[in-house]
């Protein structure tokens, strides 16, 4: 049996690789991406496909954890293709860089994790579900329309009520922006206390599908409304009010949560909008579009060399990962099958998964 099993992990891992390898379209000659090994989450060791890490190469590694969530399994995974975690799911999952905890539907306790599998804190009687942003801990209500944060000790430290459900949060630079089912943004600071709000309006519907905010607070880019649906900008001024500089209005439109996010040390912001992903600059203020045929399963949330990647799917468990050179030229679509998909970057470093089986490149100029 243990040779009937390896024998079909190996077929597996080869038919994966094949989509990855064999159906990707030519990068351009100055970006490359180089595989560098297979892993299998019923594995313990990866399969290297350049050399294996030598010991400068491993020291350098040390420390970078990237956080997944594939199949019915999740953890953390090292650049060298190690994990230091990788559990089976059998509830409910919250995962970030930082911290994972597991809940039931209605937890007693939460017991918060670390990276490395340690545990860290326990919440008593949370009342809410987990939820990490920005190295925070937070708890999001049952009924999805109030939030706290948690301090390291396990205590609220402050609990905030809003009008309606929420539909999306963000954080950074000790801020939190929310958007809600009513089409409200908020900015929360640090202590609990809201700093600005804003309903955007323009839509026969008023909601907040999806909001992002700048690594130092300055900005949020949001989608919001259905008929029409919007794409804005807004920075902040003195006084810490944010104000509209920009907003375009997208063509057809989505009645679920959409992917937005800033990129490139926050010099652009990607959004999903119909038909494909809208690309943002913040210096010059303009907006563009890349055209790609499915629905975003995952996005690249960092950049990086001018790149951004995404997962889209299609009927019948399609995927395809797609490269795009900011801001709107596809240099890479490699196609592949399966039901669950991954997606993650560690700066020069990208990592795809589907099945049960994790893929790393790395991104080199040649």
């Amino acid at each position: 049996m243990k040779v009937k099993k390896k024998v079909w992990f190996a077929a597996g891992i080869i038919f994966f690789a094949v989509y990855f390898f064999g159906a990707a379209r030519p990068v351009p000659l100055e970006a490359v991406l180089v595989p560098r090994w297979i892993h299998s989450l019923e594995s313990d060791d990866p399969i290297y496909l350049s050399n294996r890490p030598g010991p400068e190469a491993a020291e350098q590694d040390t420390g970078s954890l990237l956080p997944f969530n594939l199949g019915g399994s999740f953890g953390y995974i090292g650049r060298d293709g190690c994990f230091s975690v990788n559990r089976i799911k059998k509830t409910n999952i919250s995962l970030s860089e930082k911290f994972w905890a597991e809940y039931e539907a209605e937890p007693e306790r939460v017991e918060i994790y670390g990276s490395n599998g340690e545990i860290l804190t326990v919440i008593e009687d949370p009342r809410g579900y987990p939820f990490f942003l920005d190295g925070r801990i937070f708890l999001i209500g049952s009924e999805q329309n109030v939030i706290s944060e948690i301090g390291d000790s396990g205590a609220v430290l402050w609990t905030y009520e809003f009008a309606s459900p929420l539909t999306c949060i963000d954080s950074a630079a000790g801020l939190t922006v929310t958007g809600s089912l009513d089409g409200v943004i908020e900015v929360i600071d640090s202590k609990g206390r809201q700093l600005f709000s804003f309903e955007p309006g323009g839509s026969r519907y008023s909601i907040i599908l999806g909001c992002a905010i700048s690594r130092d607070g300055s900005r949020i880019g949001l989608v919001s409304g259905i008929d029409d649906q919007r794409f804005l900008m807004l920075e902040r001024f003195g006084g810490g009010e944010y104000k509209v500089v920009y907003h375009e209005f997208l063509e057809g439109g989505f009645r679920r949560p959409v992917h937005i996010t800033f990129v490139e040390k926050d010099r652009w912001v990607v959004f999903e909008r119909s038909g494909g992903l809208g690309f943002y600059e913040i210096s010059s203020r303009q907006g563009r579009k890349v055209e790609l045929n499915g629905e975003i399963t995952a996005l690249d949330q960092s950049g990086g060399q001018g790149l951004v990647f995404a997962v889209i799917s299609r009927p019948g468990n399609m995927k395809e990962l797609v490269g795009i050179r900011i801001p709107g030229r596809v240099i890479i679509e490699a196609p592949f099958k399966s039901s669950d998909v991954f997606l993650g970057r560690m700066d020069s470093r990208l990592f795809a998964g589907g099945a049960q089986t994790l893929v790393s490149f790395d991104l080199e100029e040649r």
